[in-house]
């Protein structure tokens, strides 16, 4: 999942973070059971242009004394992930497990209302908190909440049903199992226009107006902003000469590039504050990777508004125009990770960034834990529908090749090497991204 600040055709160059939420799906197969199984280990954070994890740029408003909100977009500029209050991780984790539990249903219904048979619905995975049984269905919750799968019976050895039953999985038309994989994508999409639907009539969609320079919402105390002069609440107009523009997230990576270029080294940022402008010089401190910092957040220098629908056809106007823009965003920061892979390779980040800036969202506003949870949906139905394995969109591809064969699987050992290349994929690259996000959260670089 990626951070890509664009604009979206309603809300006027309204922030929409996290685009490319890349969500493989594995199939961890237990004593031979068929599974429709998310690990949802390693969603992709696309870059933001010229912007890493350290430049992280997240949406909230924040008042001034002006009278107006300004989106206080709370970049983490020049420092880690940060996870911020147990509440709000909480809060973090609740959505994203929603979502899952979102993905699964669309699975389950499917199935249960064509009248097959389904053995298992588990949230998480790992070992088992807490299950019943029902209709011959095992529910369960398991330790890590951060994936799910539906479990069907087909190859059981320890199932009652007869190999030949014509409502296992595996004995239904093609297009009965292909409504099945795809439901959790439906229903992924129906999730996420439902969250704008109600943020559009709760709270209004967020208009932005843009003014030149960038906003410094917060200076950490005894860094080297503070020391320097730097006060929360200042617009840096110009660093070293150069102007800042009304561009938003380019301006806020212009200052980040130069200070990380400059330990050590004076930078000169021309500075608004209040009626008056003028020169300070910050000598950034040398970062333990060698770039330099200066312990400030940083956001576009916008004020925010909020549109509301004045009528029900106007509503439906505002839903899908927002929604149209949020699925835009998520295929352009798809696209630009597949034709710059080479540069954004190092940029994706997994289950423990995601919950990082869902946490820094909910610790900002409500508007934001909209957006958030509608994009991770849009995110997961995208990435589910590519032809991968281990991934909906591969089982659907297999079930394709079926067709176009006249009914005729393909051998067994060649569908097994398939999935299993594909669930070796995603523990090796889980288990990477889940280190790599870690050894990036703040409090774990302050330990190092």
């Amino acid at each position: 999942m990626l951070l890509n600040i664009t604009s979206s055709p309603i809300s006027h160059r309204n922030p929409h973070f996290l685009s490319n939420f890349n969500n493989p799906i594995s199939y961890f197969p237990r004593r031979s059971k068929t599974h429709l199984s998310k690990s949802h280990l390693f969603p992709n954070l696309s870059p933001l242009p010229n912007q890493s994890l350290k430049n992280r740029v997240l949406f909230g408003n924040k008042k001034y004394p002006d009278g107006g909100e300004r989106n206080d977009f709370r970049a983490r500029a020049i420092s880690g992930i940060d996870l911020g209050s147990f509440e709000s991780v909480l809060e973090a984790i609740a959505v994203l497990t929603t979502i899952i539990v979102v993905h699964e249903s669309g699975h389950f219904l499917a199935a249960s209302l064509q009248g097959i048979h389904v053995s298992k619905f588990a949230i998480g995975f790992g070992p088992i908190l807490a299950k019943f049984d029902y209709n011959n269905v095992e529910y369960s919750l398991r330790a890590f909440p951060l994936g799910g799968f539906v479990g069907f019976p087909d190859n059981d050895p320890d199932s009652e049903i007869p190999i030949d039953d014509e409502n296992l999985l595996k004995n239904r038309p093609t297009l009965d199992r292909s409504i099945v994989v795809s439901a959790g994508i439906i229903a992924n999409v129906i999730f996420a226009y439902a969250i704008i639907f109600v943020q559009v009539l709760s709270v209004g969609l967020p208009v932005q107006e843009a003014f030149p320079g960038v906003l410094v919402p917060e200076v950490k105390t005894f860094s080297a902003a503070s020391r320097d002069g730097l006060l929360s609440g200042d617009v840096i107009l110009a660093v070293d000469g150069t102007e800042l523009s009304r561009t938003g997230p380019d301006a806020v990576s212009k200052i980040v590039d130069i200070v990380k270029r400059n330990p050590k080294s004076d930078v000169v940022f021309r500075i608004e504050r209040g009626n008056q402008d003028f020169d300070i010089r910050v000598t950034p401190d040398k970062n333990f990777d060698g770039t330099g910092k200066i312990g400030v957040q940083l956001s576009p220098n916008v004020r925010i508004t909020k549109v509301r629908p004045r009528n029900v056809p106007e509503t439906f106007r505002f839903v899908g125009k927002e929604f149209m823009g949020l699925s835009s965003n998520v295929l352009d920061g798809l696209k630009q990770t597949f034709f710059n892979f080479s540069q954004t390779a190092s940029k994706v980040s997994g289950p423990v960034a995601i919950i990082a800036v869902g946490a820094e969202v909910a610790r900002s506003n409500i508007d934001g834990l909209y957006q958030f949870a509608a994009l991770l949906n849009i995110n997961l139905a995208v990435i589910n529908l590519l032809p991968l394995p281990a991934l909906d969109g591969g089982t659907l591809a297999l079930i394709l090749l079926e067709a176009v064969r006249g009914g005729r699987k393909l051998p067994v050992e060649v569908e097994q090497g398939i999935m299993s290349s594909g669930i070796m994929l995603v523990i090796f690259l889980g288990l990477f991204l889940i280190v790599k996000d870690t050894l990036s959260l703040d409090f774990i670089k302050e330990m190092l």
